[in-house]
């Protein structure tokens, strides 16, 4: 909620002008919009430009919001929604405040009218019906109510609710009602918009409605829009109507006409094959059937569609959403695919994200029903185009590095993110390591019953379904995780990081080219970089699996933000080495600089060093590690117990639960192997952990007991990799205990189903003692 006091100082102070390119933008756009009066003549002589993408629509400075009956209005039709109402009031306020020109379109009067008239007349029949038990006049007390009269009354309260709202926030409003001769007398015409440029500049909200009380209810209006522009106008039938002509006459950069479905559907959309459009141009007129009319309302979707039209045709950009959305307003500005955008251009059109998504599940069928010597073949030609098409791979990232470094990418991005040749051939080897398995996977039988005689139950590998892998920096993932995809048999959607677009795209290409003999080249796709994060993360219908591979805060976001999807992987990589009393010190170095050193940006790089306190007091082992971390330019920080042993020494790590991702670590003492154990429990992110100790027992002791996905003893942290682990490559580490869990290969994007084979079995005949049970256990390789 925003607070009252300095609303008027903060009303200017628009939140978005400190970035130079929003700066510019929304100079231009003042300069458009910066006298209404200058543009209401010869409005039809010059068009502005709409915005092309969603992602411009945070520029919009001046906005019409309409809102319809159905959205002002219970869905019982008994009075106001108020608390939906609120909340747009609310989101209204905010963009008024940050300095944006907001206009309303309200509906609703006739409802609220109608609801204190049909109270008065229940009241007034009272003395009828107990003067007449058979008197039923009650009934029909709602349709004897003149609609003029329900305007009249209910403009006035409606107006009160909306004036109390707006002044939680400060702000004031005003009341405009027109009716359609207003708009072509040329008198009248210049009077409304002369006042409404003064409201405007004095920080007041207009708030407008036809006036019901002096003009034909409009429901009974059966005209069809006009839209042949030569008229200044349209014929104002309904509010969407109204709303598109205020629009386009004040300039408006953004129309937002709220119903109450979630936008545009090619056909009603209780009716089969019924589907969404999130984009809308002029194309797309005839692939649509409109149904009936809201039983709310006078305004049906075919005249909101011509109004928008009308509208865009005028250089305003519109929106249609539904209005009992949370947040919609909100989640339109801020660039979120809510309800349908109307557009002009063409870059939107693209196929929408929700069919690549239905074709990488009709692809995962294709890969599932070939052969495994034909997905192997697709991921053996892959692993061969990674060489022979390295010369255009590396260009395509030559180009992402340099726009990375202009950007100030970090450095530890910057490595993730380059290519070479070395790291090609390493893919090109994994990948051919992918395809040798999967001959044993798809349709794998894991466990064979014979439940009776006669009836087999065996179980089955099958594929999860569809993926949504999300990775930052790292395009070498992209050709790792399609060929895990290819080899399970699973449909992918692949969203990278905008920094390395370029290769990603290079490398799809090669992907694609891989799958083109198969007939499943839409199981696998590349998410425009257009598409936001939050709108995948809700295709639950269309999505099975979520494993997000990047940073912890991409990680966290993505475990946050999907609800309905299962997210499989790890936010943190806080990996620890133990140096124990019993350790040969030379290997602990070696290990030591190996985990932190070899790669210090990989999820798999130690974070923190704990060493037992004997080796401090007894040896020159830690000044032995500090010399050998420094050299190698590591940064260290002392934990808490190690900093009060030193009277000179690193300084105090801020926190031992932080995952660094660059040439700097902790280091910390502990007392036994119990306490290490606790450390790692308490600090640790479950990722991996290594002993290093010549004793057995020990190194046995804190394996069993150190509750993480890799557990190693006398060896590198690094060896935590797909890779490594001889899986060919990885889709990402898993610390979850459900599932899979560390490095992630093929086997962890199977399920199992079961498949029984019977004669004639019910069973009711087990309960009759017809037949019996044997639940036999068979061998799985007959």
């Amino acid at each position: 909620m925003l607070r009252n006091g300095n609303v008027v100082s903060a009303r200017r102070n628009f939140s978005i002008v400190g970035n130079p390119s929003v700066s510019a933008y929304l100079m231009q756009q003042t300069n458009k919009a910066k006298n209404v009066n200058r543009t209401l003549h010869g409005l039809h002589e010059r068009k502005q430009a709409t915005f092309g993408e969603r992602s411009e629509l945070k520029y919009a400075r001046r906005l019409v919001v309409k809102l319809g009956s159905a959205v002002i209005t219970r869905e019982d039709e008994h009075g106001l929604a108020l608390g939906r109402l609120a909340s747009i009031v609310e989101q209204v306020a905010e963009y008024h405040v940050e300095g944006r020109e907001c206009i309303m379109v309200t509906s609703g009067a006739v409802a609220f009218g109608k609801q204190k008239l049909t109270q008065e007349l229940l009241m007034s029949l009272s003395m009828r019906e107990t003067l007449s038990p058979t008197d039923h006049t009650r009934q029909d007390a709602g349709t004897m109510l003149e609609p003029r009269a329900a305007a009249a009354v209910g403009q006035s309260g409606l107006m009160s609710l909306y004036d109390a709202m707006f002044a939680q926030y400060g702000i004031k409003i005003a009341q405009v009602l027109v009716t359609e001769p207003d708009f072509y007398n040329e008198e009248t015409r210049k009077n409304l918009f002369s006042t409404l440029t003064e409201l405007i500049s004095l920080n007041i909200v207009p708030i407008i409605n036809t006036n019901d009380a002096v003009v034909p209810p409009m429901f009974i209006v059966d005209q069809e829009v006009s839209a042949t522009g030569k008229k200044r106008g349209i014929r104002i039938k309904d509010n969407d109507s109204l709303a598109a002509l205020l629009a386009a006459e004040i300039h408006a950069d953004l129309l937002i006409l709220m119903s109450d479905v979630d936008g545009i559907y090619n056909k009603p959309p209780w009716e089969d094959g019924a589907r969404l459009m999130h984009t809308y141009t002029a194309s797309d007129k005839d692939l649509i059937k409109f149904g009936e009319k809201s039983k709310v309302g006078t305004g049906g979707m075919n005249a909101k569609v011509m109004a928008a039209t009308w509208a865009l045709d005028r250089g305003v950009s519109v929106v249609i959403c539904n209005g009992t959305q949370d947040k919609a307003i909100k989640s339109i500005l801020t660039g979120r695919k809510v309800g349908t955008f109307f557009t002009e251009s063409t870059a939107e059109k693209a196929t929408p994200i929700e069919q690549i998504a239905e074709n990488a599940r009709n692809g995962s069928r294709i890969l599932q029903n070939l052969t495994p010597d034909e997905r192997a073949q697709a991921v053996n030609k892959l692993a061969d185009l990674l060489i022979s098409r390295q010369t255009q791979i590396l260009e395509a990232n030559a180009k992402d590095l340099e726009e990375a470094k202009k950007s100030g990418l970090a450095k530890p991005l910057l490595s993730r993110l380059s290519l070479n040749p070395s790291k090609l051939e390493s893919l090109a080897t994994g990948l051919k390591q992918i395809a040798d398995d999967s001959h044993r996977n798809v349709g794998r039988v894991i466990k064979r019953t014979r439940l009776a005689d006669n009836l087999e139950l065996k179980q089955v590998t099958v594929p999860i379904g569809v993926l949504l892998v999300i990775f930052e920096s790292r395009p070498d993932s992209l050709p790792q995780v399609a060929a895990l995809a290819i080899a399970s048999g699973n449909g992918l959607l692949l969203k990278g990081g905008k920094e390395a677009a370029h290769s990603n795209r290079a490398l799809m290409e090669l992907v694609k080219e891989s799958l083109a003999s198969t007939g499943a080249a839409s199981a696998v796709s590349l998410v425009s970089t257009r598409e936001e994060i939050s709108d995948l993360l809700s295709m639950d219908e269309h999505i099975d699996l979520i494993i997000p591979r990047g940073s912890s805060e991409l990680v966290r976001s993505i475990q946050e933000k999907a609800q309905h999807i299962p997210v499989m992987g790890h936010a943190e990589g806080i990996c620890h080495v133990y140096v124990d009393r019993e350790a040969d010190l030379e290997k602990a170095l070696k290990i030591i600089r190996d985990s932190k050193c070899d790669y210090p940006a990989a999820c798999n790089a130690m974070e923190t060093l704990l060493i037992h306190e004997d080796l401090l007091q007894n040896s020159a082992f830690f000044t032995d590690v500090c010399n050998m971390l420094k050299r190698e330019g590591v940064k260290i920080n002392s934990g808490p117990k190690l900093n009060q042993m030193l009277t000179f020494g690193p300084p105090q790590a801020k926190s031992l639960k932080f995952e660094y991702g660059a040439l700097e670590c902790s280091i910390e003492v502990v007392k036994n192997l119990e306490e290490a154990i606790d450390h790692v429990h308490t600090y640790g992110s479950g990722h991996t952990d290594v002993i290093v100790t010549e004793n057995s027992s020990s190194a046995q002791y804190f394996q069993n007991n150190v509750d993480s996905a890799c557990v190693f003893h006398n060896a590198s942290s690094r060896f935590a990799d797909g890779f490594r682990f001889g899986l060919g490559a990885e889709v990402g580490i898993s610390t979850a205990r459900i599932h899979a869990r560390g490095p992630v290969g093929v086997e962890g994007l199977l399920t199992t189903k079961w498949i029984l084979s019977g004669v004639d079995h019910a069973a009711s005949e087990f309960t009759d003692g017809t037949r019996k049970w044997l639940h036999q256990a068979l061998p799985t390789n007959e």
